[in-house]
């Protein structure tokens, strides 16, 4: 049992100043497996006030120094490697293999990156008739969420480090022991007190606290559009800068001369991964109407690789979150069948043999119409919608047909096709016959999917400030 019922403030394990607490439970056992505090008003103020109090002394820190507190981050992290994907597959669900290539490997590449960008960033530049110098932005906050506890979590940190600005975590309140974990390691790696402190609560309580806090400068967030709104809504008291990582309903397109069992495999991959729980996903598969029957067997022929199960053994897919995602997953599978969407695999209820946890079947609908809700709204789960397509064209008006625009995938052969496909899907970024992830590349969403970038130099820009200055003296 993890019974941590402190927040991490000004450099110290502090008791709440409320006594409310709520249980974390392991999705894949539906048991207990520790509790945590939900922080007050008064904790979050304490935090921002530590925040804001090293704030003149961080910020005007040597690059170098900075440099050195992310890399010794970065090997206190792979000290506490074992540790993070034993606590993410116990409250994620995610598989150990899982947690281990994906979750623990992306929180590694945000911190191992930061500080290499951080090594050569221009922070002053001389344009002849002024000069630019970025500086940090203030305090800033930073809202988690439960899918990816360390990918999520590092990204931010990493990014407000590099750039000098003291922070205010709150991880989410069904995930947080990660990021507990990584306020340790923090912690050991030298960060000055009060730069970067966790809270833990409810998104009512702690992330309107954050998004709403006077003495918060900017916030950045990853979660729902609905909740992303919210934020929006109470930064503007503020006039705060805002940075919004939001949903995504992303296409997948495959292209006439791809190989159809790749296009297949790579399709189940996107639901499968995670249990689907990944804003970035392909959940709507577009593909040539004259390919429509071929792939169809080629998704049958390949899903049976693709098992789901206990994540302590050797299955790709492991459990939903909690029974809320679970009832949410559910009832967008109901509605795809009362729409007409054809139920080519899956369903509804857990797989065969499964009787606890909160498991769901890898669901493919095809003769899916674009209007559909399940092909429209993110369903945040293992479901895949199949599209068929005329040309080119058309796949492009179905893709772009979204008020998302987070990500894009493409799977071809044709090197001017695929290109042109790329250039034209309106999505931040799109990644061609599963290219590998580049931790340097900017990750960030068109439309309704998001405001801003992170990642690599970019993810350090979002928490500087530009100021221009006229008549500055050059050597």
């Amino acid at each position: 049992m993890r019974n941590q019922e402190k927040h991490f403030i000004n450099g110290e394990w502090v008791a709440s100043t409320g006594n409310e607490t709520t249980e974390v439970i392991n999705p894949a056992t539906e048991e207990v497996i520790g509790t945590i505090s939900l922080g007050t008003k008064e904790d979050l103020d304490k935090a921002v006030k530590a925040a804001r109090a090293a704030f003149p002394s961080f910020s005007k820190t040597s690059r170098n120094d900075r440099v050195k507190m992310l890399e010794n981050i970065v090997r206190g992290y792979e000290k506490r490697k074992d540790e993070l994907v034993e606590v993410m597959t116990q409250e994620l669900g995610a598989p150990l293999k899982v947690s281990e290539e994906v979750h623990y490997k992306m929180g590694y590449e945000h911190f191992s990156k930061a500080a290499e960008a951080l090594k050569s960033y221009t922070f002053t530049e001389d344009r002849g008739g002024h000069t630019i110098i970025k500086e940090a932005i203030g305090v800033s906050g930073l809202i988690t969420p439960w899918n990816f506890p360390t990918n999520q979590t590092s990204l931010k940190i990493a990014g407000a480090i590099a750039a000098g600005s003291p922070v205010v975590l709150k991880p989410a309140e069904i995930t947080p022991f990660a990021a507990m974990i990584l306020a340790e390691i923090i912690d050991e790696a030298g960060v000055p007190k009060g730069v970067f402190n966790l809270v833990n609560g409810t998104g009512d309580v702690i992330g309107d606290g954050i998004s709403s806090h006077p003495d918060i400068d900017f916030v950045s967030f990853t979660g729902s559009g609905a909740v992303g709104s919210k934020i929006m809504e109470n930064a503007a008291d503020n006039v705060k800068k805002v940075a919004l990582e939001l949903g995504g309903k992303s296409p997948l397109i495959v292209l006439d001369d791809a190989d159809v069992d790749v296009a297949a495999e790579t399709a189940i991959q996107h639901i499968a991964m995670n249990t689907g729980q990944v804003c970035s996903a392909a959940t709507r598969v577009l593909v040539p109407e004259s390919m429509k029957d071929k792939f169809e067997k080629a998704l049958l022929n390949a899903l049976p690789k693709f098992t789901v199960g206990d994540p302590r053994e050797d299955h790709a897919t492991g459990p939903l979150v909690s029974k809320k995602q679970w009832d949410t997953v559910q009832s967008y599978i109901e509605k795809g069948i009362e729409e007409g969407a054809t139920l080519l695999a899956g369903g509804t209820g857990k797989p065969d043999g499964i009787d606890k946890g909160y498991f769901a079947k890898h669901t493919i609908f095809t003769n899916v119409k674009n209007d559909m809700t399940i092909a429209q709204e993110e369903i945040f789960g293992p479901v895949m919608s199949v599209i068929t397509y005329q040309n080119l064209d058309h796949a492009l008006e179905i893709a772009n047909d979204t008020v998302y625009g987070l990500a894009g995938y493409v799977v071809g052969k044709d090197e001017k096709t695929l290109k042109y496909v790329a250039e034209h899907i309106r999505a931040g970024q799109i990644t061609i016959n599963n290219a590998e992830t580049d931790y340097f590349a900017p990750f960030g969403g068109f439309k309704q999917s998001g405001i801003g970038r992170e990642w690599g130099d970019f993810g350090i820009e979002e928490y500087l400030e530009v100021k221009a200055v006229m008549g500055l003296p050059t050597a």
